[in-house]
C-alpha cells in the first residue's frame, strides 16, 4: 500500500484541480483547495523517493496533474485580470524558447527532456504564488519578476541541452 501513496496524492491533485472550477477565485474555498493542490505537488515526488516507489507511471501522472492544475488555474484567473500586450509578447517568447528546447532535446537525445533545474523550480514557485498575490500587488511588478526568472530559466535550460545533455 505504501508504494501507491505518492500516486494517490497526485491523483487527488487532479481531483482538487477540477474542484477549483466550482469556486470563485477570491473565495476561501478556492484558496484552500489551491494550496492543497500546490502542497500535493511538493510532497508527492518526495514521498515516492522516500518509499522507493518512483515509477514511469508516477512521473506521467504527475505531469498530467500539473497540466490539469495549470490549465484550470489559467481558466479561473485569466477572465479576472487584464494582461497587457507586452506581457503576452514576453510570455509568448518564453513559450517559444521552451518549445525550441523541447524540440532540440528530442532531436538531439531522441527523448523529451524535463530538466528540474533550480531556475525551473523557482519559476514554478513564482507561478504558484501568482494567484495568491495578484489581487494585492500590481500585475506589472509581479509579471516583471516572474517573466525575468522564467526567461533566465528557459535560457539556462537551452544551455544545458546544448552543452551537458547535447554532448552525452
Amino acid at each position: 500500500m505504501l508504494k501507491y501513496v505518492a500516486n494517490i496524492i497526485t491523483s487527488f491533485r487532479i481531483l482538487g484541480s477540477i474542484l477549483l472550477l466550482f469556486f470563485p477565485v477570491c473565495s476561501l474555498k478556492f484558496y484552500i483547495i489551491y494550496l492543497l493542490c500546490g502542497f500535493s505537488d511538493m510532497i508527492d515526488g518526495t514521498i515516492a523517493r522516500k518509499t522507493n516507489s518512483v515509477s514511469d507511471f508516477g512521473a506521467k501522472i504527475d505531469t498530467a496533474a500539473d497540466l490539469v492544475f495549470v490549465a484550470v488555474s489559467f481558466i479561473k484567473l485569466l477572465p479576472n485580470i487584464h494582461i497587457p500586450w507586452w506581457l503576452w509578447i514576453w510570455s509568448g517568447t518564453i513559450a517559444i524558447i521552451k518549445i525550441i528546447n523541447i524540440i532540440w532535446g528530442y532531436i538531439s537525445k531522441k527523448q523529451f527532456l524535463s530538466l528540474h533545474t533550480i531556475m525551473n523550480k523557482a519559476t514554478g514557485l513564482l507561478l504558484f504564488l501568482f494567484p495568491l498575490i495578484i489581487f494585492f500587488v500590481e500585475l506589472k511588478y509581479i509579471a516583471i519578476v516572474v517573466c525575468s526568472i522564467a526567461t533566465l530559466s528557459a535560457i539556462q535550460e537551452w544551455f544545458y541541452i546544448a552543452t551537458e545533455y547535447g554532448n552525452k
